[in-house]
């Protein structure tokens, strides 16, 4: 029987009812995202400025992250930061409390589209991994994940995320 070719990109939208650069006023400022990310707890940004620094090509930052029990940093690095349009970056090293094992891990991105009643978000995770056998890849993803394979764990924290930043931005636009 042959093998289903691993996915290394998923993706899923959702309308908030705000304006493209409320909703990027906060997916790009990494230790907000604690406030709607189902793993993260927020971020440290390298530097000075915390967490009102505006968000720029080749900012550094720290994640801090949890599954379970399981607690874990990520260092990442910011790729795009167009205002009102697209936020991304990359992690590309991993660590209990220091990310300190190197290597091409994933990347996110949340681009942004006015539409009628808002904004539309699309949040995507790629898998960075590509260096990585699948046989490996399967096994690994199984154990972290709780027997899922990373891109259908990350599909359902995206719809999550996704749910949760709809909510946290429009209770903000309310005054809430």
């Amino acid at each position: 029987m042959p093998r289903t070719p691993r996915t290394f990109t998923v993706s899923d939208s959702i309308v908030v009812a705000a304006s493209p650069e409320a909703v990027y006023g906060q997916v790009s400022r990494p230790a907000l995202t604690g406030r709607w990310s189902p793993e993260n707890l927020g971020a440290t940004v390298h530097g000075t400025g915390g967490v009102d620094r505006e968000t720029y090509v080749g900012m550094v930052f720290d994640g801090h992250n949890k599954r379970g029990p399981a607690r874990w940093s990520t260092r990442c690095t910011v790729t795009a930061a167009d205002a009102g349009e697209r936020f991304a970056f990359r992690v590309h090293a991993i660590g209990l409390r220091t990310p300190r094992l190197r290597g091409p891990i994933a990347s996110w991105e949340y681009r942004l589209e006015a539409v009628d009643g808002g904004t539309r978000v699309t949040e995507t995770w790629t898998d960075d991994r590509r260096a990585w056998p699948d046989a490996v890849a399967g096994v690994f993803d199984r154990i972290a994940t709780g027997g899922h394979t990373f891109a259908a764990f990350q599909a359902r924290n995206i719809h999550r995320t996704l749910s949760n930043l709809k909510r946290v931005v429009e209770n903000a636009a309310a005054g809430g």
